[in-house]
This record gives structure tokens, C-alpha cells and sequence, in this order.
């Protein structure tokens, strides 16, 4: 297998793995290779970021990832942009996203809760959505005990 990064004529990168070079070139040919985004079959290959190598002076990656303190920076970020960007349907998230879906009301970003039982109602309606727990808000969660 060989992983190439993709990206289409309107600028969507994306990747897709491939059996060799030769056979993403026919199937590129071919129309079969399709930007994910927006359908379109002109495809092409883009540099890879494993492929480039880093500049001189730059610092190294980071192979531990994300301390505890700057993943909960990362997660109240994404939270606040959700917050700000998606309209909060509450329990109705199953119906709204439906709604959607079929075309009963215009595309929007929403968030809300559902049921496991509406979750995979959705799922066999081939609707696209994923679940995350909020951040805990260290405004409102208990302090560490004192030890006074």
C-alpha cells in the first residue's frame, strides 16, 4: 500500500491510499479518484508533509504530543468554536439532523444530545455526525481541597 496526498482543482486536500503508483495514475485516469469534499475527479498529487524535509533550525516534532494542560487548551478552543459556529438544537439533534439530510430545511451546522437509539437511526440514514464530551469547565468544577 502507498498513501498519497491528494487535492483536488477547488484547493481540498485529502488523502488515499493505493495498491501501487500505477494504479492510482489508472484510476486517476479513470475518474475513480474523487475529492471527498466536493465530488470532483481532477486530482492530482501534492507534496507530502512526511516527504519535506525540515528546515534547518527548526525545532523538532513533538513525539509525546500534547501535555494534559495544552490538550485541555485545544479542547475549550474547539468547544468555544462549536459554541460560536453551530446551532445548539438540544434533544432535537436526531430530527434536526434529518431535516438536513433529506432537505427539509437548509444545511447548518448544529450540535445537540441524542439517544444511542437516534445515533444509530442515523447511521442506517447514512447521516454523517460525530459525538464529543465537552471540556470540563474549571469555572464550575470543585477546587482541590486545601490542606489547611
Amino acid at each position: 500500500m502507498i498513501v498519497y496526498d491528494l487535492q483536488c482543482r477547488y484547493e481540498h486536500r485529502f488523502e488515499g491510499w493505493f495498491e501501487d503508483a500505477t494504479t492510482f495514475e489508472r484510476q486517476r485516469k479513470q475518474g475513480l479518484v474523487a475529492c471527498p469534499v466536493c465530488n470532483d475527479t481532477e486530482v492530482n498529487r501534492i507534496p507530502s508533509t512526511f516527504a519535506i524535509k525540515g528546515l534547518k533550525g527548526a525545532p523538532p516534532p513533538n513525539p509525546k504530543g500534547l501535555s494534559e494542560a495544552e490538550a485541555a487548551v485545544v479542547a475549550r478552543a474547539v468547544m468555544q468554536f462549536v459554541e460560536s459556529n453551530f446551532d445548539n438544537v438540544g434533544t432535537d439533534f436526531a430530527k434536526e439532523a434529518l431535516k438536513i439530510h433529506y432537505g427539509v430545511t437548509g444545511p447548518r451546522n448544529i450540535r445537540g444530545v441524542s439517544t444511542t437509539q437516534e445515533e444509530e437511526t442515523l447511521r442506517q440514514e447514512g447521516v454523517e455526525f460525530f459525538k464529543f464530551s465537552p471540556p470540563d469547565d474549571p469555572s464550575t468544577s470543585n477546587p482541590p481541597p486545601s490542606d489547611a
